[in-house]
C-alpha cells in the first residue's frame, strides 16, 4: 500500500489555502479603505471645527487676535494678527484654540505643533497652512506621509485627479509605484 495524499485531499488543502489568502487580501483592502475614509472624515471634522470656532469667536483659530490663554487654556496664544490667513506663529495656536474651545480633543496647553496636531492614519500630522500650491493660493490642511496612490484616490473622488491643480494636491505626481507624499487640501 502506498502512503501519500490523494488528489481530493490535495484539492481540499489548496481550496483552504486559497480561501485564507483571499480573506487576508480582502482584510488588507478593507483596512486601506477605512484609512482613506478616515482621512476624508478627519479633514471634514477639522474644517467643521474651524468654521465652528470662526462662528463663535469671529476669527480663524490661531489667527484670533484675542488673548485666549485664560479662557481656553491655549498656552502661549496671546493673539494672532486677524488677517484670515494661517501664519507661522499661528499654527500650534490653531490646534490649541480648537481644543480649548471644545471643538477638538487634545491638550490645549501643548505648545509644540507636532504634538498638539491631530495625527492621520498614515502616521503624519494634519497641519494648518497658508500658501500657493499649483494653481491655488489660500489656507489649506497639510497631511504628511500619505501614500501617493491614496492621495490620487481622494483627488479622483473629490477633486480633479491632477496632483498640482484643484482643491486636493500633492507635492509630486502620482507614480505607478506608490511613494509617500504630502497632501494639501484647500478647504477654507
Amino acid at each position: 500500500m502506498r502512503k501519500g495524499f490523494t488528489l481530493v485531499e490535495l484539492s481540499i488543502v489548496l481550496v483552504i489555502i486559497g480561501l485564507l489568502l483571499g480573506g487576508v487580501l480582502k482584510g488588507k483592502s478593507m483596512i486601506d479603505n477605512a484609512k482613506l475614509k478616515r482621512v476624508k472624515s478627519d479633514v471634514d471634522g477639522i474644517v467643521a471645527a474651524t468654521y465652528g470656532y470662526q462662528d463663535k469667536y469671529g476669527y480663524l483659530p490661531g489667527d484670533d487676535p484675542q488673548d485666549r490663554v485664560t479662557e481656553l487654556g491655549a498656552t502661549g496664544c496671546t493673539g494672532g494678527n486677524g488677517n484670515g490667513l494661517f501664519g507661522g506663529g499661528e499654527y500650534a495656536c490653531a490646534w490649541q484654540e480648537l481644543i480649548g474651545a471644545g471643538f477638538m480633543s487634545g491638550d490645549a496647553s501643548q505648545t509644540d505643533e507636532n504634538l498638539v496636531a491631530k495625527t492621520s492614519p498614515y502616521g503624519g500630522n494634519y497641519l494648518f497652512r497658508y500658501g500657493t500650491r499649483g494653481n491655488r493660493n489660500g489656507n489649506y490642511i497639510q497631511v504628511e506621509n500619505v501614500p501617493s496612490d491614496k492621495i490620487k484616490s481622494l483627488d479622483d473622488k473629490y477633486d480633479d485627479g491632477v496632483y498640482d491643480t484643484g482643491d486636493i494636491q500633492a507635492n509630486g505626481d502620482y507614480p505607478a509605484t506608490p511613494v509617500n507624499r504630502t497632501m494639501y487640501w484647500y478647504s477654507f
